[in-house]
Order: C-alpha cells, then sequence, then structure tokens
C-alpha cells in the first residue's frame, strides 16, 4: 500500500507521502491461489505468477472491508491462467466482460484492475477473457 494511506484526520501531507501516489507498490509474487488483503488496495500491483493455473480470489465483506472504490491491480507474469473470482460466489459478486463473467482469466503479461462498486459487488476490467 502507498505509504501513509489511509490518512487519518489530522494528518499532514508531506511532498514525500503526495509523491508516492504517482508510484505502484509491487507485492512479492504470488505463485499459489491468493486471497486479496486490505493492504492490496490503492497503489498496489499483485503479480501472479505460476506456470499452470492459479487463483486471485475476492473475499466477501464481511471477512475484509475494502472501503468501496477500492481499485485492486492484477498482473499474470506466469504462464498458466490466472482466475480471478470471489471466494463465496453466493455472497460476493464479481462481473466482468470475460466468458465467464464471474471468473474472468488473465493470460501471461496481462493485467486487469478489481473495482469495488457495492458492498460486495466489485466488477474487473482490463485484458480479461
Amino acid at each position: 500500500m502507498a505509504s501513509g494511506f489511509p490518512a487519518s484526520t489530522g494528518d499532514v501531507l508531506t511532498a514525500a507521502t503526495v509523491n508516492g501516489l504517482v508510484t505502484f507498490t509491487v507485492d512479492a509474487d504470488a505463485t499459489t491461489d491468493y486471497t486479496a488483503v486490505l493492504d492490496d488496495q490503492y497503489q498496489t500491483l499483485v503479480p501472479m505468477n505460476k506456470a499452470t493455473a492459479v487463483a486471485f480470489k475476492i473475499p466477501t465483506n464481511a471477512s475484509v472491508a475494502f472501503p468501496v472504490g477500492t481499485a485492486i491491480t492484477i498482473l499474470n507474469k506466469g504462464a498458466g491462467l490466472c482466475t480471478i473470482s470471489a471466494t463465496t460466489s453466493g455472497t460476493t459478486t464479481v462481473l466482468s466482460a470475460g466468458a465467464v463473467a464471474a471468473s474472468p482469466t488473465l493470460a501471461q503479461y496481462k493485467t486487469a484492475v478489481c473495482i469495488k462498486t457495492a458492498t460486495d459487488t466489485w466488477y474487473v476490467v482490463g485484458a480479461i477473457a
């Protein structure tokens, strides 16, 4: 997560804080199935890197209360397809223009952004199939 965020009432913005908003924090490669955590929000890139299929899971709001408007960026570096879906499909809704709207996939070197628009609703946009 970008340093100093989220900000709290009374925080003083510094040049370093504001300048940090234009860059991504790059997480370590996820080489196994991965479930999003609160630190993945804001300016963080989540790289998935596995030679075979791998999953990026979006948790329920009850598990991880991302604020509405959260955007999580995923980059698939590995040769295996990365499937983006909800940990609990009956509770969390994932929508996309992918072949399977609730489970879009990313091929190698493709990226997507998961955007939370309501309590348990996420849209996935980007280079999905």
